[in-house]
């Protein structure tokens, strides 16, 4: 029987020369093969213009569009270096005024400054004067009539007898100040940051050291203490500030170094002598007595005691002295640091 002639695949439409009939037997079966090939590839080039083919490439590009997209994201953000940082740093330092470091030390420690103000009796300073008269120059007694009790109610008002600092050491009110801020007062009154008054009594006293320990009854409902710190790293040229109450004008902070430490000071009268005391420059002045004296970051070294003035003046002239807070802490029963 005669065989079919076979077409070639490689033109589409073209008839191929007619071949020779190929003899049965294993030699076919490459020919074969070929003509297998060439009808599974000829469905595959007319299914390729089905709906599903066309709607499947569509998504595949969809995908690798998305990708491609991604890759460009991720390569356009770069990692944050140190030069980066600095520079960011710099530009907000030339564009945003920062406070000083003496600012920030007073933001934090004026919620714990408190203003103390003792009061005597009328009749009191009345028989003291009386008394020192009557050493003096000794009088007779003045002739007139007695002293009436609506007269006598009037020597008993108070009148203010100084006024101090003092500082919260502990958030339930107790407040460090200096004993001759509050000695010998009838009532003493503190005054916290926020405004509120209250009563104090004196709980505590150190006389060595011109300390006292005050507990007022009423204390804000926000009351924040202080934060002490030891003084055993403080050196001379540290940066220190001195917040109260000078001539009674504050609550008022005044800056400078901490000069030298184990100081000795004497009191103008020479009944007193307090030992390991921190000397300071920053200014201080009557009623700065008792207040707190803060680092940088706003922590007690120390509570502001006394000045050296060799004048009757009592005026800061450049030398003020504070007592560590080590021993302040110790007259309110606190451990050691």
């Amino acid at each position: 029987m005669r065989r079919p002639a076979l077409y070639s695949s490689s033109r589409s439409g073209q008839v191929a020369e007619p071949q020779s009939p190929a003899a049965p037997g294993p030699m076919n079966a490459p020919a074969t093969a070929a003509s297998a090939g060439t009808s599974r590839f000829s469905r595959f080039r007319f299914s390729a213009s089905s709906p599903r083919v066309l709607w499947g490439a569509i998504a595949l590009l969809a995908l690798l569009l998305g990708l491609s997209f991604t890759l460009q994201v991720r390569q356009g953000q770069r990692k944050l270096t140190q030069d980066d940082i600095n520079a960011a740093v710099l530009k907000t330092m030339e564009t945003q005024v920062m406070p000083s470091e003496y600012a920030r030390a007073y933001d934090k420690i004026l919620p714990s400054v408190v203003r103390v103000v003792s009061y005597v009796k009328k009749s009191r300073l009345k028989d003291e004067k009386d008394s020192k008269l009557a050493k003096a120059t000794p009088r007779p007694k003045p002739l007139g009539p007695a002293v009436t009790p609506e007269a006598k109610s009037d020597d008993d008002d108070e009148v203010e007898h100084g006024v101090g600092t003092g500082v919260v050491i502990i958030d339930k009110g107790v407040i460090l100040t200096n004993l001759h801020v509050v000695s010998g007062a009838d009532r003493i009154k503190v005054i916290f940051s926020d405004g509120l008054e209250s009563i104090a009594t004196v709980t505590g006293a150190q006389p060595e050291n011109d300390l006292a320990v005050l507990q007022a009854q009423k204390i804000p409902d926000d009351m924040i203490a202080a934060t002490m710190r030891s003084t055993s790293d403080l050196a001379p040229g540290d940066k220190v500030l001195a917040v109260g109450f000078p001539f009674g004008i504050g609550p008022s902070a005044s800056g400078g170094i901490v000069s030298g430490l184990k100081r000795v000071f004497r009191s103008p009268e020479g009944r007193q002598e307090m030992k390991n005391l921190i000397q300071f420059d920053a200014a201080a002045n009557p009623g700065n007595s008792g207040g707190p004296l803060v680092t940088m970051d706003g922590e007690v070294v120390g509570i502001v005691t006394a000045i050296l003035n060799p004048t009757s003046a009592r005026t800061f002239l450049g030398i003020g002295f504070a007592v560590p807070i080590e021993n302040a802490a110790s007259a309110a029963g606190l451990p050691p640091f």
